[in-house]
Protein backbone atom coordinates (compact mmCIF):
# COMPACT_ATOMS: atom_id res chain seq x y z
CA UNK A 1 0.00 0.00 0.00
CA UNK A 2 2.60 2.33 0.63
CA UNK A 3 4.42 2.31 -2.88
CA UNK A 4 1.08 2.60 -4.11
CA UNK A 5 0.71 6.13 -2.58
CA UNK A 6 4.28 7.04 -3.13
CA UNK A 7 3.67 6.13 -6.34
CA UNK A 8 0.55 8.49 -6.75
CA UNK A 9 2.16 11.22 -4.71
CA UNK A 10 5.15 11.11 -7.09
CA UNK A 11 2.75 11.20 -10.25
CA UNK A 12 1.01 14.11 -8.70
CA UNK A 13 4.41 15.98 -8.63
CA UNK A 14 4.53 15.31 -12.30
CA UNK A 15 1.40 16.63 -13.23
CA UNK A 16 1.70 19.75 -11.71
CA UNK A 17 5.31 20.08 -12.84
CA UNK A 18 3.96 19.55 -16.60
CA UNK A 19 0.96 21.64 -15.55
CA UNK A 20 3.27 24.52 -14.74
CA UNK A 21 5.98 23.79 -17.70
CA UNK A 22 3.50 23.72 -20.23
CA UNK A 23 2.09 27.24 -18.58
CA UNK A 24 5.42 29.21 -19.11
CA UNK A 25 5.96 27.59 -22.60
CA UNK A 26 2.98 28.49 -24.27
CA UNK A 27 2.89 32.31 -22.29
CA UNK A 28 6.17 33.42 -22.21
CA UNK A 29 8.13 31.51 -24.47
CA UNK A 30 8.50 30.88 -28.82
CA UNK A 31 6.12 27.86 -29.90
CA UNK A 32 7.03 26.61 -33.12
CA UNK A 33 4.79 23.70 -33.38
CA UNK A 34 2.09 23.07 -30.52
CA UNK A 35 1.97 19.33 -30.74
CA UNK A 36 6.18 19.03 -30.73
CA UNK A 37 5.81 21.89 -27.78
CA UNK A 38 3.74 19.84 -25.16
CA UNK A 39 6.17 17.12 -26.26
CA UNK A 40 9.00 18.19 -25.23
CA UNK A 41 6.94 20.14 -21.62
CA UNK A 42 5.83 15.96 -20.98
CA UNK A 43 9.30 15.22 -21.63
CA UNK A 44 10.73 17.87 -19.55
CA UNK A 45 8.49 17.29 -16.50
CA UNK A 46 9.22 13.16 -17.02
CA UNK A 47 12.68 13.82 -16.71
CA UNK A 48 12.48 16.67 -13.26
CA UNK A 49 10.01 14.41 -11.50
CA UNK A 50 12.46 11.18 -12.07
CA UNK A 51 14.95 13.30 -10.59
CA UNK A 52 12.94 13.33 -7.31
CA UNK A 53 12.05 9.68 -7.95
CA UNK A 54 15.49 8.19 -8.22
CA UNK A 55 17.24 10.63 -5.76
CA UNK A 56 14.98 10.77 -3.06
CA UNK A 57 12.19 7.79 -3.16
CA UNK A 58 13.25 4.74 -1.56
CA UNK A 59 10.04 2.69 -1.13
CA UNK A 60 10.27 1.98 -4.82
CA UNK A 61 12.67 -0.41 -6.92
CA UNK A 62 14.33 0.84 -9.73
CA UNK A 63 12.53 -0.97 -12.42
CA UNK A 64 9.23 0.07 -10.85
CA UNK A 65 10.83 3.76 -10.80
CA UNK A 66 11.81 3.25 -14.46
CA UNK A 67 7.96 1.95 -15.24
CA UNK A 68 7.01 4.96 -13.45
CA UNK A 69 8.51 7.45 -15.92
CA UNK A 70 7.77 5.24 -18.80
CA UNK A 71 4.01 5.98 -17.92
CA UNK A 72 4.41 9.68 -17.25
CA UNK A 73 5.95 9.62 -20.77
CA UNK A 74 2.94 8.07 -22.15
CA UNK A 75 0.79 10.48 -19.85
CA UNK A 76 2.24 13.40 -21.58
CA UNK A 77 1.91 12.07 -25.13
CA UNK A 78 -1.32 11.56 -24.77
CA UNK A 79 -2.34 14.85 -23.16
CA UNK A 80 -0.30 16.44 -25.89
CA UNK A 81 -2.55 14.67 -28.27
CA UNK A 82 -5.48 15.03 -26.69
CA UNK A 83 -5.67 18.54 -25.26
CA UNK A 84 -3.66 21.15 -27.07
CA UNK A 85 -3.16 19.60 -30.26
CA UNK A 86 -7.03 18.36 -30.96
CA UNK A 87 -8.00 21.59 -29.80
CA UNK A 88 -5.53 23.61 -31.81
CA UNK A 89 -6.12 21.55 -35.23
CA UNK A 90 -9.48 19.88 -34.53
CA UNK A 91 -12.40 21.31 -37.12
CA UNK A 92 -14.94 19.93 -34.84
CA UNK A 93 -14.11 22.07 -32.11
CA UNK A 94 -14.31 24.95 -34.71
CA UNK A 95 -17.94 24.09 -35.34
CA UNK A 96 -19.18 24.19 -32.08
CA UNK A 97 -17.24 27.46 -31.49
CA UNK A 98 -18.14 28.80 -34.40
CA UNK A 99 -22.11 28.04 -33.78
CA UNK A 100 -21.67 29.39 -30.12
CA UNK A 101 -20.13 32.55 -31.94
CA UNK A 102 -22.96 32.98 -34.27
CA UNK A 103 -25.77 33.02 -31.53
CA UNK A 104 -25.80 29.16 -31.52
CA UNK A 105 -27.70 28.04 -35.16
CA UNK A 106 -25.83 28.40 -38.95
CA UNK A 107 -28.00 26.94 -42.05
CA UNK A 108 -26.63 23.51 -42.83
CA UNK A 109 -25.76 25.04 -46.26
CA UNK A 110 -23.84 27.30 -45.74
CA UNK A 111 -20.99 25.56 -43.74
CA UNK A 112 -18.89 25.00 -47.22
CA UNK A 113 -18.67 28.65 -47.17
CA UNK A 114 -17.61 29.10 -43.64
CA UNK A 115 -15.35 26.76 -44.04
CA UNK A 116 -13.66 28.53 -47.24
CA UNK A 117 -14.40 32.26 -46.19
CA UNK A 118 -13.79 32.45 -42.18
CA UNK A 119 -12.14 29.02 -40.99
CA UNK A 120 -8.86 28.92 -43.60
CA UNK A 121 -8.50 33.08 -42.29
CA UNK A 122 -9.42 32.73 -38.73
CA UNK A 123 -7.54 29.89 -37.83
CA UNK A 124 -4.52 30.94 -40.74
CA UNK A 125 -4.68 27.27 -42.04
CA UNK A 126 -2.58 27.41 -44.61
CA UNK A 127 0.05 28.99 -42.21
CA UNK A 128 -0.31 26.83 -39.54
CA UNK A 129 -0.35 22.98 -41.94
CA UNK A 130 2.71 24.49 -43.88
CA UNK A 131 4.90 25.60 -40.72
CA UNK A 132 3.97 22.22 -38.92
CA UNK A 133 5.49 20.22 -42.21
CA UNK A 134 8.66 22.73 -42.87
CA UNK A 135 9.42 22.29 -38.88
CA UNK A 136 8.59 17.75 -39.49
CA UNK A 137 10.69 18.07 -42.79
CA UNK A 138 8.21 16.66 -44.98
CA UNK A 139 8.52 19.74 -47.11
CA UNK A 140 10.52 22.61 -48.24
CA UNK A 141 10.03 25.57 -49.63
CA UNK A 142 12.09 26.89 -52.53
CA UNK A 143 11.19 30.25 -54.97
CA UNK A 144 7.36 29.83 -53.88
CA UNK A 145 7.42 26.29 -54.47
CA UNK A 146 6.13 23.95 -51.81
CA UNK A 147 7.76 20.56 -52.39
CA UNK A 148 7.78 17.14 -50.87
CA UNK A 149 10.76 15.87 -49.39
CA UNK A 150 11.51 12.08 -49.14
CA UNK A 151 10.75 12.00 -45.81
CA UNK A 152 7.38 13.57 -46.80
CA UNK A 153 6.97 11.64 -49.50
CA UNK A 154 7.34 8.32 -47.78
CA UNK A 155 4.46 9.48 -45.16
CA UNK A 156 2.45 10.32 -47.60
CA UNK A 157 2.54 6.64 -48.87
CA UNK A 158 2.01 5.12 -45.60
CA UNK A 159 -0.92 7.43 -45.10
CA UNK A 160 -2.82 6.92 -48.64
CA UNK A 161 -2.07 2.83 -47.68
CA UNK A 162 -3.35 3.44 -44.50
CA UNK A 163 -6.09 5.30 -45.87
CA UNK A 164 -7.09 2.85 -48.56
CA UNK A 165 -6.91 -0.06 -46.72
CA UNK A 166 -7.46 0.29 -43.15
CA UNK A 167 -10.12 3.21 -42.67
CA UNK A 168 -13.81 2.26 -42.58
CA UNK A 169 -14.86 1.27 -45.53
CA UNK A 170 -18.43 2.15 -44.26
CA UNK A 171 -18.40 5.08 -43.02
CA UNK A 172 -21.58 7.28 -41.71
CA UNK A 173 -21.83 10.37 -43.54
CA UNK A 174 -24.55 12.30 -42.91
CA UNK A 175 -27.21 9.55 -42.72
CA UNK A 176 -25.35 7.29 -45.51
CA UNK A 177 -22.51 4.86 -45.00
CA UNK A 178 -20.01 4.92 -47.89
CA UNK A 179 -16.38 4.49 -48.50
CA UNK A 180 -15.24 7.67 -50.06
CA UNK A 181 -12.93 8.78 -47.85
CA UNK A 182 -10.68 5.77 -48.55
CA UNK A 183 -10.21 7.51 -51.87
CA UNK A 184 -10.79 11.03 -51.57
CA UNK A 185 -8.86 11.67 -54.85
CA UNK A 186 -11.05 9.66 -56.79
CA UNK A 187 -13.15 12.26 -58.37
CA UNK A 188 -10.59 15.16 -58.19
CA UNK A 189 -10.66 17.69 -61.24
CA UNK A 190 -7.32 17.77 -62.72
CA UNK A 191 -5.77 20.93 -62.39
CA UNK A 192 -2.51 21.27 -63.23
CA UNK A 193 -1.76 25.08 -63.08
CA UNK A 194 -0.93 25.19 -59.45
CA UNK A 195 2.12 22.43 -60.04
CA UNK A 196 5.51 23.39 -59.97
CA UNK A 197 8.87 21.80 -59.11
CA UNK A 198 10.89 19.35 -60.98
CA UNK A 199 8.08 17.92 -62.23
CA UNK A 200 7.49 20.56 -64.33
Amino acid sequence: MTKFFVSIGISLLFVFLLACIYLIHVNFLDVNVVFYAALLDAAIAAVLAGLVLFAGIRALNGFEKLLLVVIWLMAGYALAISLPTVIDRSLSFYILEKLQQRGGGIRQDSFARVFSDEYMKEYRLVDVRLTEQLESGTITIKDGCVLLTQKGNVIASFGQYFRTHLLPKHRLLMGQYTGDLTNPFKNSAPVTDYQCGPAQ
